[in-house]
């Protein structure tokens, strides 16, 4: 059964419809179980109704017109309880409802499933048999599983399918895809996707008007490869036997055969471009291998494909005539990185669609600090279909729209004009302080780490950075920079903001940010080895780290250190006395040096439960908004099924907060919190009643949280943070300051809300 499963799977995966991946459904469910009848069923929430979308059993030509209420039958019971059923006399059953001229009077035994994604109900399973009995254990289990795993792939056909229904779209408004915000901001333009040489499967189809230069470009990636093959068949003359000589020449025979090369340019012809032809032949033959039950024969798809890909990395890797990026191009991939960014023209690029990576990825912090806006987590939707459609990326919430109705695009465009506008009146702000009408100061600052050095100019602080992260200079390189390199690459970071402070964290490595040449694979890299336990581990890798620190600030004193993601006072006592034994060994032949602050980053709950004893130790806290939410919460944020139970605004967050906040006043030692949180208005403002006295954030926020800032009396935020922290539920929460925020006239910074 779980190969059926897998070959179920692998087909749908396949499919290019809607309507195909329902026929391979209940095709397959016909042929691997013990019924004479299976059938799908459709949730309409707009129309509140169920309907008979597709069956192998009942009387076809009645199906295709059978709706009835939601809440009625043995199905509608499925829908309402979410539940399996499993009875063996449908007809028996009160809840029965007979539906006339489909032919399943027949029927007894009934089984139903309900399609469940993201908490609702998508449509339900059925299968029939004509005896009276229950249906087995393995019966129950196998649709149950299949249920589970067709979930994502139903409910984005389905989705495909309304934004696909025509001109008449107005009352499709709702359908979206929901998936992670991760840089705020909304963009309406053109989907250009981009993949990798090891992403057969991502390809998307794009129309050609050039058919000849594409045949000619797959002949000859192909005999390029046939090249490659026999070379390595000679390199390996005098190792393999002669009888392993032939699998190079099946090889050559398999990359050269009709079926494959005749097959890709018959689809070129129709007009699509090479990797899309060369991917649905391949897709074809590898399915047809596979349902061969030899598994001798079944093992040569996995050469086909093979074969497939070599051809395919040809292909990518070949001069095609220079991309002609969309004018307003939103860029769509598995996972977009800093470079692809790069290649779009700086006044083309209006957004980023990336279905992997949360809003603290890189190419999220990078977006925030190009403002530019970005959906992240958009693993529930097959991109490839989405190239050259119009697409509208709603950074604020989350979502997707492809292919938009006229009244949703004419909402997102009053929406962008309003930003517009916003941002003009915002520019006023710049030379003002961030200081509440009362008189409360505040000290905004800019997170860094991803800019280019020409970029910092451009910062919008006047009061510094306050996180910026070393481990990038790691990241992008092939080995462990030295100190020197280092001491340069921190020299120039100082000096660009002097006499700014700037807040350095020491290297944070692990979890989602893993070094290519320290490669560790972890069940869990969130509870893992990672920030300073790396560190620790490699004590030679932070004194280094922190003597190219101290004499990159020479002359120029504006530079504090932070230890990252402690859990406890252990790990502080020992990064300390490191730091402690580079001071003394840099300050023999640098007496001059200034000793820096040394603070710490809160940012799980131990570290937070004992924030009182960390500030009596260290010069300033640090909280790690991101992380601290992440570990409170126990929700990974990278991880989209569950990214709508990340909420900074979640009471236990904000309480938690204010412990660490309350320690540090007590240890008369200050605190900054950085993250996305600090960007927040709504959050910043809470952090300011709590008494925060910096927060750190990306430029594209600052005049926003001033804005903020400079609306309100810090009575008057004091008043709300009391009203706050006594609720029990996010929504309470964004209520009160909902109404605060639009009484204050700041109701067009709630859109990140809404």
């Amino acid at each position: 059964m779980l190969d059926v499963l897998r070959r179920i799977v692998q087909e749908v995966n396949t499919a290019r419809d809607f309507n195909q991946v329902l026929t391979i459904v209940v095709d397959k469910i016909k042929k691997s179980l013990p019924v004479d009848a299976a059938s799908f069923y459709l949730t309409d929430r707009e129309n509140n109704q169920l309907v008979l979308r597709k069956t192998d059993g009942l009387n076809d030509d009645a199906a295709e017109n059978i709706r009835f209420p939601i809440d009625e039958g043995l199905v509608g019971y499925v829908v309402s309880t979410a539940e399996t059923l499993n009875i063996p006399s449908a007809k028996l059953d009160s809840r029965y409802k007979y539906l006339p001229n489909i032919g399943e009077d027949k029927y007894n035994a009934f089984l139903g499933v309900p399609v469940i994604y993201q908490r609702k109900v998508l449509g339900v399973l059925v299968v029939q048999r004509t005896e009276e009995t229950r249906f087995r254990e393995e019966s129950v289990a196998f649709l149950i599983t299949l249920s589970s795993q067709l979930a994502g792939a139903i409910a984005h056909w389905r989705l495909y399918n309304d934004t696909n229904a025509g001109p008449d779209q107005e009352h499709h408004s709702e359908k979206y895809f929901s998936c992670i915000a991760g840089a705020p901001g909304v963009a309406i333009g053109t989907a250009y996707v981009v993949y990798s040489s090891s992403d057969f499967d991502a390809v998307p189809d794009r129309k050609i008007t050039d058919i000849d230069f594409e045949i000619n470009v797959f002949k000859e990636a192909v005999e390029k490869v046939c090249e490659e093959l026999k070379q390595m068949r000679e390199r390996l003359a005098d190792i393999l036997l002669s009888e392993d000589h032939a699998l190079f020449d099946a090889y050559v025979l398999l990359a050269r055969s009709e079926t494959l090369v005749n097959g890709t340019i018959e689809r070129i012809r129709k007009g699509n471009w090479a990797q899309a032809a060369l991917r649905d032949t391949i897709r074809e033959h590898t399915i047809k291998f596979d349902k061969i039950q030899d598994e001798y024969m079944r093992e040569r798809a996995d050469d086909i494909r093979e074969i497939g890909l070599r051809i395919f990395r040809k292909l990518h890797s070949e001069k095609s005539p220079a991309i002609k990026y969309p004018k307003r191009t939103i860029l769509v991939g598995e996972e977009i990185g800093a470079t692809q960014l790069a290649e779009v023209p700086s006044k083309r690029i209006a957004g980023i669609i990336s279905a992997r990576g949360s809003n603290s990825s890189h190419v999220a912090i990078l977006a925030r600090a190009m403002g530019i806006p970005a959906v992240m987590g958009a693993s529930n939707v097959s991109l490839g279909w989405m190239d050259q459609c119009e697409v509208i990326a709603d950074g604020y919430q989350g979502r997707i729209y492809v292919q938009p109705p006229a009244i949703v695009k004419t909402e997102y465009s009053r929406l962008i004009k309003e930003e517009s506008l916003l941002k003009k009146e915002l520019r006023g702000l710049r030379n003002l302080p961030a200081e509440t009408s009362d008189g409360f100061k505040v000290a905004l600052m800019v997170n860094s780490g991803l800019l280019a050095d020409e970029a910092i100019s451009h910062s919008e602080t006047e009061d510094g950075v306050g996180l910026y992260r070393t481990e990038f200079l790691f990241m992008v390189r092939e080995s462990f920079p030295s100190e020197s390199e280092q001491q340069e690459m921190y020299h120039k970071i100082l000096k660009a903001y002097a006499p700014m402070s700037v807040n350095i964290r020491t290297i944070d490595v692990g979890g989602d940010k893993p070094l290519p040449y320290l490669p560790v694979a972890e069940d869990n890299p969130s509870l893992g080895w990672r920030g300073i336990r790396v560190a620790l581990d490699h004590p030679d890798i932070l004194v280094t780290q922190i003597k190219a620190l101290l004499k990159a600030s020479l002359g120029l004193n504006n530079m504090n250190i932070m230890f990252p993601m402690l859990s406890n006072l252990d790990e502080l006592d020992e990064a300390q006395a490191l730091y402690e034994n580079a001071l003394y060994e840099v300050k023999l032949k640098h007496p001059d040096i200034a000793t820096p602050k040394v603070g710490v980053m809160i940012e799980v709950p131990s570290a937070m439960l004992l924030a009182e004893s960390f500030a009596k130790r260290v010069d300033f806290l640090s909280i790690g908004s991101n992380d601290l939410t992440q570990y409170l919460l126990a929700v990974d944020r990278n991880n989209p099924r569950v990214a709508k139970l990340y909420d900074t605004l979640n009471p236990a967050v904000l309480r938690g907060i204010k412990l660490v906040v309350d320690a540090g006043v007590k240890q008369a030692k200050p605190v900054c919190v950085c993250g996305e949180m600090a960007g927040d208005p709504i959050a910043a403002l809470l952090l300011v009643a709590m008494g925060v006295g910096s927060l750190s954030m990306a430029n594209s926020n600052i005049a926003r949280v001033k804005w903020v800032i400079r609306s309100f009396s810090y009575k008057k935020a004091r008043y709300l943070l009391e009203q706050v922290l006594v609720q029990e539920h996010c929504h309470q929460v964004r209520s009160i300051m909902y109404h605060a925020f639009e009484e204050a006239g700041l109701a067009s910074l709630l859109h990140s809300g809404k």
